[in-house]
C-alpha cells in the first residue's frame, strides 16, 4: 500500500485502485475501525487520483460536521449505529455552537455590535425555545421567539432586526455544513404592514433643520459638528463618524467627502462608497472639525483605531435633538430629509441614490464611473437653495 504527493489516498490491489484515509484520532470512537477504505471500482491511476481528491474533500466535510453533532451520509456505513446524539432527524450543532461558527466566519473586521446583536438575538431564542440543534427548530419556536419579544415591550423594528440576525446565522450555518434548508424563521408573521410603518423615523421639517443648524454654530464643539455635518450630507451617523482628515477633500473647487471603508469601520453596502458633495452646514462643520483635530480622526470622542462609537455618538446626539425637533424625529432622521429635500428641487432618482449612497437598479447603472463631483456638487447646493438648478444660474456660491 503506498501513495505519492500527486496521487494521495490511493493504492493498487490486484490491478484495481482503492480509496484510503485514516481516521482522525478524535473521531475513531464514532468508527467501526481506525482507516476508511473501499473500492473505487477502476483500474485507471488517473481517473482513481481525481476521485479521492473529491473523496478526500467530501471525507473533510464529514469530519467537519461530524465534529459539529452530525451523522455521516457517503460514510456512514463505517460508523457504529446511534454513537451521535441528536434530536429526531436533527444533525446541526446545537444554536449557541452554530453562533460561534457563524462569528467566526462573519465577524472578522465586523464593530463589536455585530458579535452583541447576534448573542443577544441567540441568547433570546435559546430562552423561550430551548438551545436545539439549529436544523431542528420549528415555527412554533419562531412563534414564541415573537412572542416573547412583543412582551418584551421590544419596537417592531428591534424584533425585525432579532428575526434577521438568526435567519443569516441559521442560513449561513445549513449552507456550510450542507444541512437541510431551514424556513421556521422565515415570513414569521410580526404585525400589520400600519403598526411596523408607525415606527419609522420620520424626516425632520426644513424649518427645523435650518434652527437646529443655527444652534449647532452657535454652540460650535465636536456632537454639533457631528451633527452638522450630517445635516445637509444625509450620510449615516456610522459614515459621519468615522472619518479622518484624508477622507476631506476641502480645497477642491467643489469641497467633499471620499467616503470610503476603514479598518475600523466597514461600510454599510458597495454603494455606500461614494462622493459626498460638501455645501451649507456640512461644509462649515467639516472646517471645524478638520481645524480642530490633534490627530487624524475628524470626531475623536467617538472613533479611533480599534472601534467607532456609534450606540454612544446616537444616544448623546438624540438627546441634544430631542427637546428641540418633533416627536419622531432622530438624528437619522436628516438622511430621510436629507431625499425628501432633493426631490423638492426635482433631482433626478439615480442622482438622489447616488448622493445618499442607496442601492441603484439596473445594469445599466454599473457601467462608468458615476457622476462627476461638479453634477453632484450642483444638485447638494440646488438643495440648499431650495430651487432647481434648470431655473436658476449657477450656485456656486452656496458652497462656502
Amino acid at each position: 500500500m503506498g501513495w505519492t504527493k500527486e496521487a494521495r489516498y490511493i493504492y493498487q490491489k490486484r490491478g484495481v485502485w482503492y480509496f484510503s484515509r485514516r481516521v482522525p484520532s478524535d473521531l475513531q470512537r464514532h468508527y467501526k475501525r481506525s482507516r476508511i477504505a473501499f473500492s473505487l471500482h477502476t483500474k485507471s491511476r488517473r481517473a482513481a487520483a481525481a476521485r479521492a481528491v473529491t473523496l478526500a474533500s467530501k471525507l473533510e466535510e464529514n469530519w467537519l460536521t461530524i465534529r459539529w453533532r452530525t451523522d455521516g451520509d457517503l460514510f456512514s456505513k463505517f460508523m457504529n449505529g446511534g454513537s451521535l446524539a441528536v434530536a429526531g432527524d436533527a444533525s446541526g450543532p446545537l444554536m449557541t455552537e452554530a453562533s460561534q461558527i457563524y462569528l467566526g466566519a462573519k465577524g472578522k473586521n465586523r464593530p463589536l455590535t455585530f458579535s452583541q446583536a447576534v448573542n443577544r438575538s441567540v441568547r433570546y431564542l435559546v430562552s423561550v425555545a430551548g438551545d436545539k440543534p439549529v436544523d431542528s427548530y420549528e415555527r412554533v419556536d419562531a412563534n414564541k421567539l415573537r412572542d416573547a419579544l412583543v412582551a418584551r415591550g421590544l419596537s417592531p423594528g428591534s424584533i425585525r432586526r432579532t428575526f434577521s440576525v438568526v435567519r443569516a446565522l441559521v442560513n449561513f450555518t445549513t449552507r456550510e455544513l450542507g444541512l437541510n434548508e431551514v424556513r421556521a424563521f422565515s415570513s414569521v408573521y410580526l404585525g400589520e404592514p400600519e403598526a411596523l410603518s408607525s415606527a419609522m423615523r420620520r424626516p425632520i421639517p426644513l424649518k427645523d433643520i435650518n434652527r437646529i443648524q443655527m444652534l449647532c454654530r452657535e454652540m460650535d464643539d465636536e456632537p454639533r459638528w457631528l451633527i452638522g455635518l450630517i445635516s445637509d450630507t444625509g450620510m449615516r451617523l456610522s459614515e459621519a463618524a468615522v472619518l479622518i482628515l484624508a477622507d476631506l477633500q476641502l480645497y477642491h473647487p467643489q469641497p467633499h467627502i471620499t467616503l470610503r471603508p476603514h479598518p475600523w469601520r466597514r461600510l454599510k453596502t458597495q454603494g455606500s462608497e461614494r462622493i459626498v458633495p460638501l455645501v451649507g452646514a456640512s461644509l462649515w462643520a467639516a472646517r471645524s472639525a478638520a481645524n480642530a483635530a490633534s490627530n487624524q480622526f475628524l470626531f475623536p470622542r467617538y472613533c479611533d483605531e480599534t472601534r467607532c462609537k456609534g450606540n454612544s455618538a446616537s444616544a448623546a446626539l438624540n438627546k441634544w435633538m430631542s427637546p428641540r425637533v418633533p416627536s419622531g424625529c432622530v438624528v437619522h432622521s436628516f438622511r430621510h430629509s436629507f431625499r425628501d429635500r432633493l426631490r423638492a428641487v426635482e433631482c433626478a432618482p439615480d442622482i438622489i441614490d447616488r448622493l445618499g449612497g442607496w442601492a441603484v437598479e439596473g445594469v445599466g447603472e454599473t457601467y462608468g464611473t458615476g457622476y462627476p463631483i461638479e453634477v453632484l456638487s450642483q444638485w447638494a447646493a440646488a438643495m440648499i437653495e431650495g430651487s432647481s438648478p434648470h431655473l436658476r444660474g449657477s450656485s456656486s456660491e452656496l458652497l462656502t
